[in-house]
Order: C-alpha cells, then structure tokens, then sequence
C-alpha cells in the first residue's frame, strides 16, 4: 500500500516537487499541508492533483491543535517538515514572521508528532520518522576553502539562518531528550521549476528575459553551492526513508560558483533560448547595486556522509539543471505571469537600514 507523507510546505518550490516526486515515483500517499502564503503557488502542485493518492490541507503549522488533527487524520509514516519562511532580504526586512514559522510552527509540529508518535503501538513507533529540511546558511559563511560538514558549528548571520538554526536545534533536542525518531538535511542553495522569483536564478531569468536590470549584488564575488531541486527531492526521500534516527545529513552537488558567473551564464542562455536581436545581449543589462546586509561570502556543502552511507548522487550537472530551468520558465509563463503581475514584481528586498533593527519593521 506503501508509505504515507506528510509535507509540510508543499505548495512550496522544495515541498512541491518531493510530493510530484512521490506521486510520480512510487506507490506512496503524500497529504501537502501548507498556509499558502505568498510565496507557495498551488499550480505547482497541478501535475498530481488528482491523482487518488494525493491530498491538500491549508493550515498553519503554528497552529499546534490543528497539527494535531491533521495528524491523526492522515496518520503519517513520515513527516517532511518543509514550511518555512525562506528569504534571506525578507528577513531582514521583517524577522517576525520568520520567527514565527520558522521557530515556532516547528515547534508546534514536533509536539503534535509527539503526541502522536507516543499513542501508537511498536511497529508504527519504529517506521515513523520526523525529518526536519533545513539549510546550509545556518553555518554562517566559509572562506575561500573549506566546506560545511555535519559537524561544522553553527553560525548564522541572517534573522533566517537564525530561525532555522533554532529550528534545527528543536528538532535534535526532541530526539534526544523524548525519543522521537528525528533527521535532519542541510542542504545547499537549491534551483529549478516552480521555484518562486525572488531568487536569484528565476529573478535573473525573467528580468533578463523581460529586458529589465539584472542587478548583482557588491562585486558579485560571492560564491554559492548549487543543487537542482528534483536532485534535492530524491535526496530527501532517501534520508526520509534510509536515515538513520539521530542523524543529520548535508546535501549539496559540489556546483560552487560565484554568483556572478552564474548570473552571466543565465543571460547567455536567454539569448540562445529566447533571442531577441533588437534587445543586444542580455549581459549589458547586468547592474552591481549596494550588498545586502551580512551577505555571507561563501557556502559549499560536503555531501560525502549522504553519498557513502545513504548512496544517494546528483544527476544533474550545474550546466545541465541551468539550462533545464531556463527552459522551463520560458515554456511556463502563465505560472510566473501570475505572480509578477501581482505578488511580486522583482522589487529589490533586504534594504532595511541597520538603524532601523529595533524599531518597527520597515
């Protein structure tokens, strides 16, 4: 009959292609409970909704009495706790809400799993598993060498690594002291379809696409670790269902490049894929703008625990999953139409003046 999953966040760019994955790759149920706030898009979730296996829930996962009953309806083997709060220049801005989700909603979902957890009998106890989707950002910024391990210590500079290194350190201390079968992924900085445009990727994408700025931040220098999302969804699926409890595992595809490098080859793919011979290359659209506040300067995961232990690899290379991206924004402009006629139409984010940190959010 196969497993059941409940994903947190799946009307999200993560949660919504592991329950694609799921329903297209295996006999498993997948319930997705997701707020939908603005950065969830229930059209990403279109290719499974009406598969039989598949359900929908919108909920807070604050809302611990509504976790509760959420729960116990659909009675999960597993639960993907993906809802977060995610954006870095949101954070800064408003580190409320990031609090709030991110802290407190994993809060009250690892109580309403316990209680759960604890009402079943022996063999459900032991297949269950809670595995908690964080990020590499919570061990703050590298520099020119190295790269995060599970044992690199936490150190996070933004309001959103902070909520999320919070929520990693529920989660273990949940495990620990109440036995709750917990794992834990650190992932590196993910790209691909349906991922919301205030990224860089998709934002370079259209604005690039669109003609308008693609502005970079500081020099540009600034390197990230790229990991294509359907890569990540089957890397969660296999801690999900391999890991150890107690365990945390980094996933990331050794794909380090600057960001302005990765900026470049984006605005060189437009022009192949969509050209435009009155527009003149993309690349002059290119604008270095002021840095963001505490932009880390490097990120790289060390995947090798994930690699050896769980037999997990990438199959996509950075040139690859890039082009497979660019291709689909292009193909799926009624998805990103809608939210840049509306939610977001590419606004600069995370311009709150440090001056401003203790009063009200900007």
């Amino acid at each position: 009959m196969g497993k059941r999953f409940l994903v947190t966040g799946g009307a999200g760019f993560i949660g919504s292609a592991v329950a694609r994955m799921i329903i297209g790759h295996s006999p498993d149920h997948v319930l997705v409970v997701d707020k939908l706030t603005y950065a969830a898009n229930p059209d990403s979730l279109a290719p499974v909704a009406h598969d039989a296996r598949y359900g929908f829930v919108q909920a807070d996962v604050a809302d611990m009495s509504r976790m509760r009953e959420v729960i116990a309806d659909f009675r999960p083997d597993v639960i993907m706790h993906l809802a977060a709060e995610s954006h870095v220049d949101r954070s800064i801005d408003g580190p409320g809400e990031f609090v709030r989700t991110n802290i407190t909603g994993t809060y009250s979902l690892l109580e309403a799993a316990l209680a759960w957890w604890r009402e079943r009998d022996s063999a459900a106890r032991e297949r269950f598993r809670f595995h908690h989707v964080s990020t590499d950002e919570v061990f703050g910024s590298l520099g020119d060498g190295g790269s995060f391990t599970e044992e690199t210590r936490y150190d996070p500079s933004s309001p959103y690594a902070a909520s999320k290194a919070a929520a990693d350190h529920l989660v273990a201390a949940w495990g620990r002291t109440y036995g709750l079968p917990v794992v834990i992924s650190n992932c590196s900085n993910n790209y691909g379809p349906c991922q919301f445009p205030e990224k860089l990727i998709p934002l370079t994408i259209l604005n690039a696409l669109e003609g308008k700025p693609v502005r970079v931040y500081g020099t540009g220098r600034n390197v990230r670790d790229w990991l294509y999302v359907d890569d990540h969804a089957r890397a969660l699926l296999t801690i999900a269902g391999r890991g150890r409890p107690g365990e945390s595992y980094n996933v990331g595809a050794r794909c380090e490049r600057e960001n302005i490098d990765v900026v470049r080859a984006i605005c060189r793919l437009v022009d192949e894929l969509a050209p435009d011979a009155g527009a003149g290359p993309r690349e002059a659209l290119i604008e270095f703008v002021a840095d963001r506040p505490g932009h880390d300067f490097r990120y790289a995961i060390d995947p090798s625990k994930v690699m050896r232990d769980l037999d997990w690899r990438p199959e996509e290379s950075f040139d690859s999953g890039l082009r497979k991206t660019v291709r689909w924004y292009l193909d799926n402009r009624i998805w990103w139409e809608r939210i840049r006629s509306g939610v977001y139409r590419g606004e600069r984010l995370g311009e709150r003046p440090a001056s401003a940190a203790a009063g009200t959010p900007a």
